[in-house]
């Protein structure tokens, strides 16, 4: 019986991917790995190893989360070394602890390689710090992968009336939903925001605006996108690198 590697793959950019990840890749006998993990990555791989590519899109899903958790319980049974990765950070909306918990139950053990999230690196990468001095001293993560036919939302909507930095990630396509809650609470229209597409990597694009004319704006980028609201949007003017 082996063990898993649930191995964050970071945001995109390759160089941002941990010794610890890079390690256990090179030595794994098999790798299962989703959509956003830099296909680079994978050449790291020694010549024998097995892949299995279990990614998910909008409205496509190749594997669902129940038989992903039950493909890496059986190749535990048959490899010594097994990576699971994943964009990003595994427990960043990664369901990393889902897969954790399943392999817990099973009696398979595990270990947890955390990637660095999206929702610090991403804004970094379009010259926008998550927290700065005398703007904000917070920030919260939250998904926007809500359904639009959910009748009830499990986001409290009237907790963000502060001038905390809001990440939301997987929510571009509700990115017109998102932005009517946040004016429907008293935001202004004119408050800052940006949507960052495919960023860390050489496809970055970045479109910054108000969460009155975002929506209009950002029309025409492509997944994965991040979507940041804050004051700190407005020093990307002086902080803007890449």
């Amino acid at each position: 019986m082996g063990k898993v590697y649930l191995t964050g793959a970071g945001p995109g950019d390759f160089e941002l991917l941990t010794i610890k990840a890079l390690r256990v890749i090179q030595e794994a006998d098999i790798i299962i790995y989703d959509r956003l993990a830099n296909p680079d990555i994978l050449k790291e791989a020694k010549k024998d190893v097995e892949f299995i590519y279990v990614g998910k899109a909008k409205g496509s899903h190749s594997v669902p989360q129940d038989e992903i958790n039950e493909i890496l319980y059986k190749a535990a049974l048959k490899h010594e070394s097994v990576v699971r990765l994943k964009g990003g950070d595994n427990f960043v909306f990664g369901r990393g602890g889902e897969e954790g918990i399943y392999l817990y139950d099973r009696g398979i053990s595990f270990e947890v390689i955390p990637g660095i999230t999206s929702s610090i690196a991403v804004p970094a990468y379009a010259g926008i710090p998550v927290t700065h001095r005398g703007i904000t001293t917070s920030f919260r993560v939250v998904t926007g992968h809500e359904s639009a036919n959910k009748e009830v939302s499990q986001i409290d909507w009237s907790s963000f009336t502060t001038n905390e930095t809001v990440v939301f990630l997987m929510g571009f396509h509700n990115l017109g939903k998102i932005t009517k809650n946040l004016l429907k609470i008293g935001k202004p229209k004119d408050y800052p925001c940006a949507v960052i597409s495919k960023g860390t990597t050489k496809d970055q694009k970045v479109v910054v605006g108000t969460l009155s004319d975002i929506v209009e704006k950002s029309k025409g980028l492509e997944t994965p996108a991040l979507i940041i609201v804050g004051e700190v949007v407005n020093l990307r003017e002086k902080l803007q690198w890449n």
